[in-house]
């Protein structure tokens, strides 16, 4: 059985160096760090690996990050991976769990995760399934 929970979020994302540090590289790499609020009370800390284009609106971004916490009251950690890209202003983005990265009360843990922004705020929908105690 599939639950579904909803909350907002808080992220900081800074710039790392890049393996390429050639001049006009479309090339670049991001720490993230978030607070989740709600039902997943969690931190994560994770990296983004992104490409722009020479089209406005057109880019791609790859990230992994760890999220530390409690999931609907059970304590754990978990992967999540992300594979965004945006085709002229249009975005696509899937966030999947890692199979078998939960760890504690969160053992047997998949889903997949929905980021929206809404009026400069971050907010998630998990939708996720976890064995029975």
């Amino acid at each position: 059985m599939a639950n579904r929970i909803r909350g907002e979020f808080e992220v900081k994302l800074a710039p790392l160096p890049t393996h390429d540090t050639a001049a006009g590289s479309p090339l670049g790499r991001l720490s993230i760090d978030k607070t989740f609020r709600g039902e997943l009370e969690a931190t994560s800390i994770g990296e983004m690996l992104s490409a722009g284009t020479a089209v406005k609106g057109s880019a791609g971004y790859v990230a992994i990050e760890w999220v530390t916490g409690a999931l609907s009251g059970r304590a754990g950690s978990f992967v999540l991976q992300h594979s965004g890209t945006m085709n002229r202003g249009e975005p696509a983005l899937v966030v999947t769990v890692v199979p078998d990265s939960g760890t504690g009360e969160l053992v047997g843990l998949s889903g997949k995760m929905v980021i929206e922004i809404a009026q400069g705020k971050h907010f998630y929908d998990f939708e996720y399934s976890l064995p029975p105690v």
